[in-house]
């Protein structure tokens, strides 16, 4: 299967986050729906021209994130996600708008913060 994806060097996020964002849109788009195979670490790696370990650890935090699921030799496929209207999704990112900046006033920077929220899932 291609994904459409894209690295952007000058992309202030680092490859790893900027591969794990692009795969989330295109999860809750339906652009890659529930069941789709992704390509292999090493496969989507050289397309992209990034070094494996970038990819793995993209992988391994959406499926910590629960947005895909890994079987081994079987591969990673995209995890069955509820479908969001858009007056959901806009309340959500609302609501996660107002979480960062409360946090942020803690004083807290974007791993504390992303380390909370995984303690709180």
């Amino acid at each position: 299967m291609d994904i459409e994806m894209r690295i952007d060097p000058q992309d202030p996020h680092p490859p790893f986050d900027q591969l794990r964002r692009q795969l989330i849109e295109q999860i809750m788009n339906r652009d890659l729906p529930a069941g789709t195979k992704l390509p292999p670490v090493r496969g989507l790696a050289a397309d992209l021209a990034l070094a494996p370990n970038t990819v793995a650890r993209a992988y391994r935090e959406l499926e910590a994130e629960g947005y895909l699921i890994t079987r081994g030799r079987g591969g990673t496929i995209v995890a069955p996600i509820a479908a969001v209207d858009d007056e959901t999704r806009q309340r959500a990112a609302d609501l996660v708008a107002d979480y960062v900046t409360g946090m942020r006033g803690l004083g807290l920077g974007p791993d504390a913060i992303l380390g909370e929220v995984r303690r709180a899932l």
